[in-house]
């Protein structure tokens, strides 16, 4: 049973409504987002009306305010920011939605403002406004405003958008502008004289239309001809045309990239070309096709791909033969990601002992739960992954590790118990009498209980 001192919602009515008062009005003092909160309160009890002119208040302030917010009001300026646009959908929505749609529009269009002057390294006020956006598509389709209307609002935001917050509203408004509304918007973009390869938000802009209309041709007169030579490019407009059906068409656009010139590869780029050959009919050259970038890259949605289209039984083979191929891969960090990921636990402890000398301590994602996946079955690979995290802590001076790196070798210690025979590698004395000698003046890193 709850203690009467524990704060929770019975324990603080007991205290009455006047007591309440009075401690929230103390609570409140000096905080600013906490008394606009209990303005917004009282606000709802009058009406909706009196809500919306307390968010309207506070959006015009925020719009005027030039303040920079720093790290140490980042956290409470998004709060800020979300309990209005809470306030807009939960208080206002249900009861004026034509309003509440006009309130989310002003929230969004404080964007382009808000993030010049706020250092939002985290993504925390972000995230505030990308919620908005799906909120603004929401109310749009309860309040349904006029779909011309709502294509020149666009198109005046378009214009002036900086972080391409209003292309991605297009294909989520689309059924609240209708083809007129589309047509009206593409009109205006296009009768604007602005210089498109300068304006990324209008480019979007455009393509996001095309796709609503499923307009493969409009979408590719958005790319330069130089821009259909990448590969990212040419893989979302062979996509388009084979979702249109023009399975030649998507052949070609697929191979515009200069081989010489292609550099690094995408996976969108291979994946669409496989699936361009198999619309094809070249499902031999397609199966070819995975395998090879598999060798290359040791994708594994290529490998699978490669697998599910072999014979029954033919399969077991071919993994093993893809699996032996990962252990002489040039990367052996990249291979120890695709065997601990497979998961191929046995080879990715073969691989380790095999390739011991390439173990990059850098990499501690990786290398830290990969040693403790290892160490029930494979003490021995499990202690040189660690090892190799200990090394690099202490060759680099990386001080921040060391509590870490003693941690690994306290459990080097527990894992020594369990190997039979270190094969060519040091035993774990040898090892600690290595680490004493070249890094004996490490204090810290021997105070952390190493």
């Amino acid at each position: 049973m709850a203690s009467k001192t524990t704060l929770n919602a019975k324990n603080l009515a007991a205290l009455g409504a006047e007591r309440l008062a009075d401690l929230l009005l103390e609570v409140t003092k000096g905080n600013a987002g906490a008394k606009r909160r209990l303005r917004l309160e009282l606000a709802s009890e009058a009406g909706s009306g009196d809500v919306a002119r307390e968010i309207s208040k506070r959006l015009s302030a925020i719009a005027r305010s030039r303040s920079f917010i720093d790290w140490q009001g980042r956290n409470a300026f998004a709060a800020d920011l979300d309990i209005q646009r809470r306030a807009i959908v939960s208080q206002v929505g249900p009861v004026d939605p034509a309003g509440a749609f006009d309130l989310i529009w002003r929230f969004v269009a404080l964007a382009n403002g808000v993030y010049e002057r706020c250092d939002d390294s985290t993504g925390k006020v972000q995230s505030v406004f990308h919620k908005a956006c799906e909120d603004l598509i929401d109310l749009a389709e309860v309040a349904a405003p006029n779909p011309l209307g709502l294509a020149d609002q666009l198109l005046e935001a378009l214009t002036d958008d900086d972080y391409g917050h209003y292309p991605a509203l297009i294909s989520g408004l689309a059924s609240v502008l209708g083809s007129e509304g589309l047509q009206h918007l593409k009109a205006g973009i296009t009768a604007s004289g602005i210089d498109l390869s300068d304006n990324y938000a209008l480019r979007m802009a455009l393509e996001q239309i095309a796709d609503v209309e499923g307009d493969a041709d409009a979408y590719i007169d958005q790319q330069s001809d130089l821009e259909r030579k990448a590969p990212q490019v040419a893989a979302e407009i062979a996509r388009r045309l084979l979702e249109a059906g023009r399975v030649e068409e998507a052949w070609e656009a697929i191979n515009a990239p200069d081989e010489k010139d292609r550099g690094w590869i995408p996976y969108e780029w291979e994946a669409t070309r496989i699936s361009v050959m198999q619309a094809m009919g070249q499902t031999e050259v397609a199966r070819d096709f995975m395998w090879a970038y598999y060798a290359r890259s040791l994708n594994a949605d290529h490998l699978r791909a490669w697998l599910g289209g072999l014979p029954d039984f033919e399969d077991v083979e071919a993994e093993t033969r893809a699996l032996e191929h990962a252990l002489g891969f040039e990367s052996f960090t990249k291979a120890l990601h695709f065997l601990m990921t497979w998961p191929a636990i046995e080879q990715a402890a073969v691989l380790i002992i095999n390739r011991a000398t390439e173990i990059d301590g850098h990499h501690y994602e990786l290398l830290g739960p990969a040693s403790d996946a290892l160490e029930d079955r494979h003490p021995l690979a499990a202690t040189l992954l660690k090892r190799g995290l200990i090394d690099f802590a202490l060759q680099n001076s990386r001080v921040k590790r060391y509590r870490h790196a003693a941690r690994h070798l306290r459990e080097c210690k527990n894992l020594a118990a369990r190997i039979d025979d270190f094969e060519q590698f040091e035993t774990h004395e040898t090892y600690l009498g290595g680490l004493e000698q070249s890094h004996g003046k490490k204090t810290s890193f021997w105070g952390a209980g190493a």
